[in-house]
């Protein structure tokens, strides 16, 4: 059986955004044919978007996982769905936790329902930030690593490290 490697993004910033992303990492690991490789620290980051809301928490894990991406992503909104979040949201909204597959090996997606590596990666420092913190992979259509990445990147807010540590299961 092939395995490969995905990073998702994961984030809260409803109820105990922690406890959000803690469980969010054990859902994972439950995931058939997949296992969680690396948790990256945990980062505070102001929120994307107009709508007025409380500071996120975001990190990133690594799986290894037989899954194909559209499995991985059905697995990641079943977890968002046991973990609270709705169906339908008004997009950059509030949300008790948010899974993204940020990147599936060196595959390149773009469909409807999925796009990888996710289309705002690069442009995004609580997602290069924290995978920094496990990995330097490159983007497979920037051919760019992740630090070189984090260097370009126009975002200019500044993710706090939490001293709280997410346990890899």
């Amino acid at each position: 059986m092939s395995r490969t490697t995905a990073y998702i993004g994961i984030g809260s910033n409803v109820g105990d955004r922690f406890a959000n992303l803690q469980q969010a990492v054990e859902l994972l690991s439950q995931a058939p044919e997949t296992t969680v490789t690396a948790v990256s620290r945990v980062y505070m980051t102001e929120p994307v978007g107009d709508i007025e809301q409380d500071r996120f928490f975001n990190g990133v894990v690594t799986v290894l996982t037989g899954l194909d991406p559209l499995e991985l992503r059905t697995r990641c909104k079943s977890i968002e769905q046991q973990l609270g979040r709705p169906d339908r949201y008004r997009r950059w909204s509030p949300r008790t936790i948010d899974l993204d597959i940020l990147l599936y090996g060196d595959l390149c997606v773009m469909s409807e329902l999925l796009i990888i590596p996710h289309a705002e990666l690069h442009r995004r420092k609580f997602v290069l930030v924290p995978m920094l913190d496990i990995d330097n992979p490159m983007h497979p259509l920037l051919h760019r690593s992740i630090a070189e990445l984090l260097r370009t990147c126009g975002d200019h807010s500044v993710p706090i490290r939490l001293t709280e540590q997410l346990v890899k299961p």
